[in-house]
């Protein structure tokens, strides 16, 4: 099962810091996402391959027209928050009000229920286990948000299950697609993402996904615009991150989509039979914290 999503964002949605002025601040930035979707759909239309787009509910508001593209031609419309916020960094009143904020969003445009989720950065991690509740009040159904290793904005390095699974906390139940993770010397990390698909080199990640029953994608339009503005006051590692190899990751999109059989997850989800799916009780962390 190899499963290829993009977390629909703009350039600048790096930044960690939210300061009150933080919409002034975007406005006032240059708009890039678009160049980074056009070659998102030629790869996609190029290979009739298959997506999910988890949507930051900000984009869908300044550019309907993208959303709008994205489930006319068929593609699965899933929520990313609404300020791409580190979900951990939000109380519970507050991650519900901007995620359901993000749904509407995308509801009002597709006319479609949302179904499926994923953190910004991945950001869940034990101290808010208490956002799978939400999501179950929000109806959605499927969640992506689990990175069963150690990172800067969240993860869940003991989760039990590196393949998907359903979670089970407080008496709800959420089927769940963790980011797909392997391991080095008793190092853990991933391939199929972010900088650490532009990082690591295309031999190395095509073994990697060859030899494995899972793999989990997660690309940015901005990964695909080795152009983009740099951003000031951010952390070396995080502009490490952000612009390693921006003038290689398209070649290597291209490749990956040509090399392997993906599939979004609303095809993924027919395809498992979730009765015989593995239960990760996450009740068992909230007691141990």
């Amino acid at each position: 099962m190899r499963i290829l999503t993009f977390d629909i964002e703009d350039w600048y949605h790096i930044i960690q810091e939210y300061p009150n002025n933080i919409l002034e601040r975007w406005d006032n930035y240059e708009v890039r996402i678009h160049k980074g979707m056009d070659k998102i759909f030629g790869v996609l239309d190029d290979h009739d391959t298959r997506a999910t787009f988890f949507i930051v509910g900000y984009i869908a508001r300044k550019h309907p027209e993208i959303v709008k593209r994205i489930n006319d031609l068929g593609y699965e419309v899933a929520a990313h928050s609404d300020m791409h916020r580190a979900a951990y960094t939000q109380n519970r009143a507050d991650y519900k009000e901007d995620l359901s904020r993000c749904i509407k969003s995308l509801e009002d445009i597709t006319g479609k229920k949302v179904v499926s989720y994923r953190a910004p950065g991945f950001s869940f991690k034990k101290e808010n286990i208490w956002a799978f509740e939400v999501l179950h009040e929000l109806g959605i159904k499927y969640d992506s948000s689990i990175f069963p290793a150690p990172r800067e904005d969240g993860g869940f390095p003991n989760f039990e299950s590196k393949r998907p699974c359903i979670v089970q906390y407080n008496g709800i139940k959420i089927k769940e697609f963790p980011m797909s993770i392997h391991s080095y010397f008793g190092k853990k990390f991933t391939v199929t993402g972010g900088g650490y698909f532009r990082f690591f080199p295309y031999r190395l990640i095509r073994e990697l996904v060859k030899n494995d029953n899972y793999t989990m994608t997660y690309f940015h339009p901005r990964d695909f615009d080795s152009k983009q503005p740099i951003l000031d006051n951010i952390s070396l590692l995080r502009r490490f991150k952000s612009y390693i190899n921006l003038s290689k990751s398209y070649v290597k999109l291209r490749q990956i989509v040509y090399d392997f059989n993906f599939v979004d997850m609303n095809e993924a989800i027919k395809t498992i039979n979730w009765e015989n799916a593995p239960i990760v009780n996450l009740d068992l962390i909230s007691n141990n914290k």
